[in-house]
């Protein structure tokens, strides 16, 4: 029975040579007759009968993968147990011409099949080879091959398995043979070879004698040892005297006696530095002064006698610009008007609308009131502070319906009233999740007030309903606010200063979300500080921006338009330890806005509505820091400026 299959072999370091004889059918099978009866070669191709006399061979071709072109060779398996001795005998003739084709095939083809044929032999296939030679020296092979597919006429490529015992001539069996490997005769040439690598590489790491070499480098980089100093220590006397110490650290008293030993103290834990105060009205009890004293009742009883006493302010006309620059130039300062009221930095002022007596309040970052009575002698006894608040008060008013009520918004979220006729502050409005920035009154009364936060949000509150919460809280479009002031006219509209842009509101419209302004202002490049209507008629806004400029816009016709009439340049960088700048109208001249100046020697400078200066406040030795917040009397020519340590400097004739 035959057996075809296809397997691949190298082209070169082969042990055993496969020679290839192409010879006719009709030829090969006349003499393979004539030397044996055998039974019938029409078996089909691809099936064989195990024989239990031979080793198994795979009928499926063997693919190996090798570097190299490879050539497909047909192996057909051949049964010895079917045959006798005598007919295993091949004539001579046969064996002479095969002999001949060898010597032939062995001239022709022998750098074709170094090129094209490289193989590697299973150990079961070397095994069936090395049979296969002893029996072809006495006998010959059945061995034919497929047909070709394509009809050629009954020619097909013969293989004869034989066994190139001379491979030493070709000089391949220096690369398979490798003395040392004999026990390794199972694997393959690629295994031998690999081995035959890895050996060498070894023998020829170990002439190099790294080890050798790593473990005397290993003892020269050693950490040595670092010398032994060569000075040498003095010696303690016995009877030297030591270094005195203090009977404070050695614990003992001036007659020597041992201290008992101090018990340690438990861990204090800090508190807020900052506490909310507690709700509801607290007593106006002054931090710099007695309130038992006889001083102290007779100053609450005098602003109480002056807010009664004070008139209205009656509405006036504009002076003339040459006017008001007289009487500016008659405001002089002194030692005696210039005193620190509060702990801290100012961060809002007002003065009291009384004509007989100068009345003047601060509102510090510490949270402090101050009240400074400036007719009382010495000028120490007339400063009374209150701590209303927690935090820094941002807003300061009073009352413009009751001149003995002074109200104060502060950061810690509450809005309170200090009433003098009583002697308490009162809780207008408390939200403690919030934190406020500015408040103005909506109402001439005072009852009813629009509240700005720092989140952007608003607040109308009705001082006349009970409890201390808002009547309507409303949603901006504003991100921050930092100032809120209403038209002095028209009440309806307020306008209010953000980051970056100012808007106007009427607050019959507002809702509690999705409010949109009337009028936006978006020309300020930089961060605002403050926005506010001019006194009288409202006609003018003033804006105090962070790029250095006053702006001031023409708000007589409250459109979707307002006009930028004016940009005055001003230094504004206050820094970071200096209040910031907020630019504000005289309430006597509306045309006119009272600032500070970065400039030296210091000063409070004065501007038209047009642009040009009108005055400075200089103080010469009176007058050496900064007035970052400025407030002037309503009817009387008195300018009151605070600076970043709690001083009040005032200028007045």
């Amino acid at each position: 029975m035959r057996l075809s299959a296809s397997v691949s072999f190298p082209a070169s370091r082969c042990k055993a040579r496969w020679f290839i004889l192409s010879r006719s059918a009709s030829v090969f099978q006349s003499e393979i007759l004539a030397s044996a009866t055998l039974k019938s070669p029409t078996s089909k191709v691809n099936e064989y009968k195990e024989n239990q006399n031979i080793d198994f061979v795979s009928p499926r071709p063997v693919h190996t993968t090798v570097l190299g072109k490879t050539a497909k060779v047909c192996l057909v398996p051949f049964s010895l147990s079917n045959y006798k001795a005598d007919q295993l005998k091949c004539p001579k003739s046969l064996l002479d011409k095969n002999s001949n084709n060898e010597v032939l095939c062995k001239k022709s083809k022998k750098t074709e099949v170094k090129k094209n044929c490289r193989r590697i032999l299973t150990p079961k296939m070397e095994a069936t080879s090395s049979k296969a030679e002893s029996t072809l020296q006495k006998s010959s092979l059945d061995v034919h091959t497929e047909s070709n597919t394509q009809g050629h006429k009954s020619t097909s490529d013969t293989v004869l398995l034989s066994v190139d015992m001379e491979s030493t001539q070709d000089g391949d069996s220096d690369e398979d043979t490798t003395p040392g490997l004999d026990d390794f005769s199972g694997l393959s040439p690629y295994e031998r070879k690999r081995l035959k690598n890895i050996s060498e590489n070894a023998n020829f790491f170990a002439s190099l004698q790294l080890s050798e070499s790593a473990a005397r480098l290993r003892e020269m980089i050693k950490k040595r040892q670092p010398p032994e100093s060569k000075r040498k220590k003095p010696k303690k006397r016995e009877n030297e005297i030591g270094c005195r110490r203090s009977m404070r650290l050695l614990k003992v008293d001036p007659s020597g006696v041992s201290l008992p030993t101090t018990p340690t103290q438990p861990t204090i834990l800090v508190a807020d530095e900052n506490p909310l105060l507690p709700p509801g009205p607290l007593e106006m009890t002054p931090e710099n002064q007695d309130d038992n004293s006889e001083l102290f009742k007779g100053f609450l009883q005098t602003w109480a006698e002056v807010s009664k006493t004070s008139s209205k302010n009656a509405e006036k006309g504009l002076s003339s610009i040459k006017s008001y620059k007289a009487s500016l130039s008659g405001m002089v300062i002194s030692e005696n008007t210039v005193n620190k009221v509060t702990k801290g930095p100012i961060f809002a002022i007002a003065i009291h609308p009384s004509e007989t007596r100068t009345l003047v309040a601060a509102g510090a970052k510490s949270g402090q009131v101050g009240l400074w009575d400036l007719s009382h002698q010495p000028k120490e006894d007339g400063i009374y502070v209150f701590q209303p608040h927690s935090q820094p008060v941002s807003c300061l008013y009073f009352s413009p319906a009751n001149p003995a009520h002074i109200l104060s918004l502060s950061y810690d979220g509450t809005l309170r009233c200090g009433d003098f006729s009583r002697a308490v502050f009162d809780e207008v409005y408390r939200d403690e999740r919030s934190s406020f920035s500015s408040f103005d009154f909506l109402a001439e009364d005072a009852s009813s007030l629009v509240v700005g936060h720092w989140d952007g949000s608003l607040s109308l509150v009705d001082r006349r309903t009970p409890g201390t919460s808002y009547e309507k809280l409303i949603s901006s479009s504003l991100r921050k606010i930092r100032t809120v002031h209403v038209h002095p006219v028209h009440r309806q509209y307020f306008i209010t200063a953000g980051l970056r842009d100012v808007h106007i509101y009427d607050a019959r419209r507002l809702t509690p979300k999705g409010n949109q302004p009337l009028i936006s202002l978006t020309e300020h490049t930089k961060s605002l500080a403050s926005a506010y209507f001019s006194p009288l008629t409202g006609n003018r806004v003033v804006t105090t921006c962070a790029d250095c400029k006053l702006r001031i816009f023409d708000s007589s016709c409250i459109s979707s338009q307002i006009p930028l009439l004016t940009t005055i340049r001003h230094n504004t960088i206050t820094g970071r330890w200096l209040t910031r700048f907020r630019a504000v109208w005289d309430p006597k001249q509306e045309d006119c806005v009272i600032v500070g100046s970065m400039a030296h020697p210091r000063r409070v400078e004065i501007f038209h509505e047009t642009g040009k200066q009108v005055h400075s406040f200089l103080g010469g030795e009176c007058l050496v820091s900064v007035c970052s917040i400025n407030a002037m009397h309503p009817t009387r020519y008195i300018l009151a400026g605070g600076n970043s340590s709690g001083r009040i400097h005032v200028f007045m004739n």
